[in-house]
């Protein structure tokens, strides 16, 4: 955790404020973000699936993000009154609207990927 009124901080959000893509990198840039969003887009929606789907994530790490993507408006929770509970997560339309960035950033990472290795 930050402080509040720390220099950094306060440079982060400017920059957030200032720059769409910049605001964009904020709310998926971090390590598990991306990867739980694409699982997401292929229907795995409950928090075991996701684990399952993504082994190297922690549960804190999953779950940590999970809140942050709710909070950010990207997914939705729905817990069902059941014994035991469930519960699903989904893509808001916010985050149904991020499917075409996702593809695109996909594509191009295979692209890239394919050009690195050659090179190397």
């Amino acid at each position: 955790m930050r402080k509040e009124n720390s220099v950094n901080l306060k440079n982060e959000r400017a920059l957030e404020s200032e720059c769409p893509f910049i605001f964009t990198l904020s709310l998926i840039g971090k390590r598990w973000k991306p990867a739980i969003l694409w699982k997401m887009t292929h229907g795995y929606n409950r928090f075991g699936e996701l684990k399952k789907e993504i082994p190297q994530v922690s549960e804190k790490m999953l779950s940590q993000h999970l809140r942050e993507m709710e909070a950010d408006g990207l997914i939705a929770r729905k817990i069902y009154p059941e014994m035991p509970p469930r519960v699903e997560y989904t893509l808001t339309k916010l985050g149904i609207s991020l499917q075409p960035v996702l593809n695109q950033l996909n594509q191009w990472g295979q692209k890239a990927k394919k050009k690195r290795v050659r090179m190397n």
